[in-house]
């Protein structure tokens, strides 16, 4: 091979002349249009800027958080106004039965009271009735002539001890069991009685409450088995040993009606 043959150079190919001027060329162009735009702009113009914030993984915490935190809080508000609505439901429920059972205790309460004041109705027509026949009878009583002999004498002891006090079992002198007056005063005129009233009503001979004299025995209950008697003293009245509270007392007879009497003289 030649010496002087063309070998290939390793060196980095130089670039033209004409090339490089172009090439500054452009780039001071760019830099003249620049310069130019920065110039045409008002002189005291800032910069624009803008920020553009993106969320943080904390920030997305909190909002989960905040939405469990109001989806607990509407079911347990859910689960109150459900356990309101029950509760509400039993007292209407719990307030009917009262207002039931209330009705209920008003009717029978008032058929009660109608009965009650249909008895009480009874009782004083009743005591009409008797008022009305005892009047009877003392107005036709009044021509009954007063007691004589052993009746008046039964009679004076009786209303001499008015005003004595009543004990059960006691025969006086201050103080008598309607048996034990009933036993002394018959004892004035001589007769002697038998102690208990039952005995006493079963002497002599029984009379009609329209055909009574002075000194004739009143009774309470049956004849043979009363539990009260007293002294027919004339005028409509007895005297009899009524009980703790009166005592010996002088009353009409229609203050206590008696069952029947017995005439011993």
């Amino acid at each position: 091979m030649s010496r002087t043959a063309h070998i290939p150079s390793h060196r980095k190919p130089r670039q033209s002349a004409s090339k490089l001027v172009l090439r500054a060329g452009v780039a001071g162009g760019v830099l003249s249009t620049i310069a130019v735009a920065g110039a045409a702009g008002p002189a005291n113009a800032e910069p624009v800027t803008e920020t553009i914030e993106m969320p943080t993984i904390g920030s997305l915490d909190t909002e989960l958080s905040s939405a469990v935190a109001a989806a607990a809080e509407a079911s347990q508000q859910e689960a109150l106004d459900l356990q309101l609505a029950v509760q509400e439901n039993d007292a209407n429920e719990a307030a009917a039965k009262a207002a039931k059972k209330a009705k209920a205790e008003a009717e029978r309460k008032a058929e009660a009271e109608r009965a009650e004041k249909a008895r009480e109705d009874r009782e004083r027509a009743s005591r009409t009735s008797e008022r009305s026949s005892l009047a009877s009878f003392s107005a036709s009583d009044s021509s009954t002539p007063q007691a004589t002999g052993s009746a008046a004498a039964i009679v004076a002891f009786a209303r001499a001890q008015v005003g004595d006090s009543y004990v059960m079992g006691s025969t006086g002198p201050n103080s008598w069991d309607c048996s034990g007056l009933v036993q002394a005063a018959y004892r004035q005129a001589g007769i002697d009685l038998p102690r208990v009233s039952g005995d006493q009503s079963s002497m002599g001979r029984s009379v009609s409450l329209d055909n009574l004299q002075p000194g004739d025995i009143l009774y309470w209950g049956s004849r043979s088995g009363s539990y009260h008697v007293a002294i027919y003293v004339g005028g409509g009245n007895f005297v009899g040993a009524q009980n703790p509270s009166t005592g010996v007392v002088e009353r009409s007879l229609d203050y206590d009606r008696p069952s029947g009497a017995v005439r011993i003289l």
